[in-house]
């Protein structure tokens, strides 16, 4: 099956996998939409397209999962809002999750493990609360 006769989802996902992080954008009501949908939640209309979003947002909430080192140790499970006006969830990778601070300015990367993409988020050096 090509990319074509996929859904929205699986199309993410393989853009996701090949490193690529897009949002969607409604060219009719000139919103921003993530998680990707087949049709605009605010307005209803299917004039959808994947774009490059910039990357950069802000935490708007965060926890700490705790593990035992065993397990992984401890990871932050964060709630993001892009500037392009989107929320997601995520976590912020390379800062102490006790240090990851509602306010703080982020940036999007893709990490692909295993051939499966995910968008995590690294510290916007200098960049607070």
């Amino acid at each position: 099956m090509n990319t074509a006769e996929q859904g929205i989802q699986a199309r993410h996902q393989a853009e996701l996998n090949a490193g690529h992080f897009l949002i969607q954008h409604c060219d009719d009501c000139n919103r921003h939409i993530y998680y990707p949908r087949e049709v605009c939640p605010h307005c209803g209309s299917d004039a959808l397209s994947l774009v490059l979003p910039r990357g950069t947002g802000t935490v708007y909430a965060t926890t700490t999962v705790r593990r035992k080192p065993d397990s992984g140790g401890d990871y932050n499970v964060v709630l993001i809002d892009l500037d392009e006006g989107v929320r997601l969830m995520s976590r912020v990778e390379g800062v102490a999750p006790a240090d990851v601070i509602i306010g703080q300015r982020v940036q999007a990367r893709v990490a692909v493990k295993d051939g499966v993409g995910l968008v995590v988020f690294d510290a916007v050096a200098g960049e607070g609360a």
